[in-house]
């Protein structure tokens, strides 16, 4: 902790800024205002050598570990009660959207040529719960931190949007007040996004919006698991890929991974300079991500928790409040590491995917609202 104090200092700092944006221009969530302080920090002349030297570590643990315990928390949120009251239509079109929405963002992704992750982390976000999303599968799938910021950077923006532009097209679609909190819950990306764009339609919305964007949220769960098992099944094909390259009567453990003599000694320490992803590295320590990772089973415990009625509402907002602070100060670390002349490379191509992606969800959940009520 010493050595991340400077960082979460920064982080703490970031969040109190942040609550003040939001207290002056409620319009403008926490978390969003968190994301493009933690920008604007990266990028100023006189902060951007303390984020990048001295408090870079304690911004990596904001946005890691900050992140998996807001996510537990944010399961206080969710009762399988009232998710079930939505009825099964209803469910029926949550899932629907979820699974187009994350096809058609991984495929559209893939064929942009976007890096790394990005592709997945991007459909993620789009499809299940914003920058929450992404972070729960980041962990999972081992992706590099500037992957994450800059899908998180993305889906922030393009959730933004939607507060301004989704009440517009309330009256020329034809939604009534149940209609279009439905299409805001199945459609916006972030919790607090969803609560800020369907208010504008009154009280009714800002309920069924919320009811169906906790359906969206519960589903949270099984993809980070889908995940977790794909990247256990690239690693064990890695694996017998590298076997397969061990020469006959070589030591145990060499493969062409590591190279042979000095070179194969020293793999290991070359590719944590170069950066090499944690699920990369679990090729040769023969390790393997759990199928459900920790903080994943403690965000399921928190919906059980829930759902049995045991806590009282002041322990649920006091949680609620602690959430927000996690997952403020996690984005604000997470927009810190965004680097803008590097996104500008591939800004019209994230751009065009995130366009596409938008179109797909508003779409898609559009019909199934239509359909459903």
């Amino acid at each position: 902790m010493r050595g991340d104090a400077p960082g979460l200092l920064l982080a703490a700092l970031g969040v109190a800024a942040a609550l003040g944006i939001h207290a002056l221009v409620p319009a403008v969530p926490e978390l969003t205002a968190a994301v493009l302080l933690g920008m604007l920090v990266a990028h100023l002349p006189g902060l951007r050598p303390v984020v990048r030297g001295i408090a870079r570590p304690g911004l990596s643990t904001a946005g890691k570990r900050l992140m998996r315990l807001g996510i537990v928390l944010l399961g206080l949120k969710l009762s399988l009660d009232d998710v079930l009251g939505l009825g099964w239509a209803t469910v029926a079109m949550v899932l629907a959207v979820v699974a187009a929405t994350f096809a058609g963002t991984l495929w559209l992704g893939r064929r942009l040529g976007l890096p790394g992750d990005q592709p997945l982390l991007v459909a993620t976000g789009y499809s299940i719960c914003g920058a929450s999303a992404i972070g729960a599968v980041s962990q999972a799938a081992g992706s590099e931190e500037e992957d994450v910021a800059a899908s998180v950077a993305l889906v922030t923006l393009c959730g933004t949007l939607a507060i301004a532009v989704l009440p517009l097209l309330q009256h020329p679609l034809g939604l009534g007040e149940l209609e279009f909190g439905r299409w805001v819950g199945a459609s916006v990306h972030d919790v607090g996004q969803v609560v800020a764009t369907a208010q504008t339609g009154g009280a009714g919305a800002l309920r069924e919006a919320v009811l169906v964007k906790l359906m969206r949220v519960v589903l949270l769960a099984p993809l980070v698991a889908g995940v977790a098992v794909a990247v256990r099944r690239n690693l064990r094909a890695a694996r017998v890929a590298a076997l397969a390259e061990v020469p006959v009567g070589a030591p145990v453990g060499a493969s062409a991974a590591g190279g042979a003599g000095e070179e194969g000694a020293s793999g290991d320490e070359s590719s944590a300079k170069s950066g090499e992803k944690p699920a990369e590295k679990s090729v040769k320590t023969g390790s393997r991500p759990p199928i459900v990772p920790l903080f994943v089973a403690g965000f399921l415990a928190m919906i059980v928790l829930r759902t049995t009625g045991v806590l009282p509402e002041r322990a649920l907002d006091l949680a609620a409040d602690a959430q927000g602070l996690l997952l403020a100060a996690a984005l604000f670390g997470l927009g810190s590491a965004v680097h803008l002349p590097t996104m500008a490379r591939t800004g019209g191509r994230i751009a065009l995917l995130g366009l596409g992606s938008w179109v797909v969800v508003a779409g898609v959940s559009y019909v199934g609202v239509l359909v459903t009520t």
